[in-house]
């Protein structure tokens, strides 16, 4: 088995009406990992946590055997991150977003910025404002994928698209691990989760209750005839069988 690119161990965070406790996990070379839960359940703080965009208050992250906690700037040079679409630089041509974005990666490749722009069908000569939502995500993955990112760390990248264009991103991460890009993404989506995920990590409230390839998930948590969306209705409402 390769040798896992991220490694997230024992990690909690609390706040005053939540509490993220002792979440544990890796991410490995060319595999998409869907991160499954309720609204409000984890996921997003675990993403923050694993980009030091909030500080846990436990626990250990590392990225290709090296702890984030004073190698961020290192490390962030061979991630890529979003959110969701870009929102920034509205009034801004594309170019001249790449022409901000390209001096703060010293590994920006310029042909792989051309091979994806081309990937994605993005015009550089456009405004932000005048793409679609799902063009923009679009966006957001062609700067990250620009400077070489070896994991994509995607936060609910799908939760605002229509069906035609969710199901168009997600053929997207599939080419994307062929290229060799380990990729997490966030969602409470599940036909995302059966359609493109190899992994699964199913997290409720705060705690991580399933980490498994989705053919484990499968055998271990979905009863005869019932499909993973199925199967996690079921467990939010605390029936196990």
């Amino acid at each position: 088995m390769s040798q896992p690119l991220c490694e997230v161990k024992m990690l909690k965070k609390a706040y005053p009406s939540f509490m993220l406790s002792d979440v544990s996990f890796s991410l490995r070379p060319g595999r998409i990992t869907g991160f499954i839960g309720r609204n409000g359940a984890g996921k997003t703080t675990t993403i923050k946590s694993m980009l030091g965009l909030v500080h846990p208050d436990g626990g250990e992250i590392s990225y290709f055997g090296t702890p984030l906690s004073g190698n961020e700037k290192k490390i962030k040079q061979r991630l890529g991150y979003s959110t969701g679409a870009v929102n920034y630089y509205p009034k801004k041509r594309i170019r001249e977003i790449v022409a901000v974005t390209r001096p703060f990666f010293d590994s920006w490749d310029e042909d792989s910025y051309k091979e994806y722009r081309t990937l994605f069908s993005i015009d550089e000569s456009k405004l932000p404002s005048e793409l679609s939502y799902g063009m923009r995500v679009k966006l957001n993955l062609l700067l990250a994928l620009s400077h070489r990112a070896e994991i994509l760390i995607l936060d609910e990248p799908t939760s605002s698209l229509d069906p035609f264009s969710r199901d168009e991103l997600l053929d997207i991460f599939t080419e994307l691990k062929d290229r060799g890009v380990s990729i997490l993404f966030s969602t409470h989506i599940t036909s995302d989760i059966e359609k493109c995920a190899d992994d699964i990590l199913y997290i409720k409230k705060g705690r991580l209750a399933a980490d498994c390839t989705k053919e484990d998930f499968v055998k271990k948590y979905c009863n005869a005839g019932e499909s993973i969306e199925q199967a996690i209705l079921r467990l939010e409402r605390g029936n196990d069988r």
